[in-house]
């Protein structure tokens, strides 16, 4: 078993309140969401307007399974054109 963990900071430049932010995350944690099986929330930068990180994991038996959906999600919200990733970390766990 393989857990994988993508921390990418986002810059958000059409936000202009914190319901703006609110409003924008979570668009982009539903659309994350319903098209891959994952776990994603917010886990930092909750007060500023215009940031935020997102937390995302992915468990697979395969480690070049995980790698290949936490790349899928990167592209994916870079695409959406609703933030700027502004940094992404990946990380690869085996637990056993």
């Amino acid at each position: 078993m393989v857990v994988g963990l993508l921390r990418m900071e986002l810059y958000l430049p059409a936000a202009n309140s914190l319901k703006d932010k609110r409003q924008i995350v979570k668009s982009i944690i539903g659309k994350v969401e319903s098209k891959y099986n994952v776990s994603i929330s917010e886990v930092g930068n909750h007060e500023l307007w215009q940031r935020v990180t997102i937390g995302i994991a992915h468990v697979s038996e395969k480690g070049e399974q995980t790698k290949k959906v936490l790349d899928h999600i990167d592209r994916y919200i870079e695409n959406l054109d609703k933030a700027i990733v502004s940094e992404r970390q990946v990380s690869m766990f085996s637990p056993e």
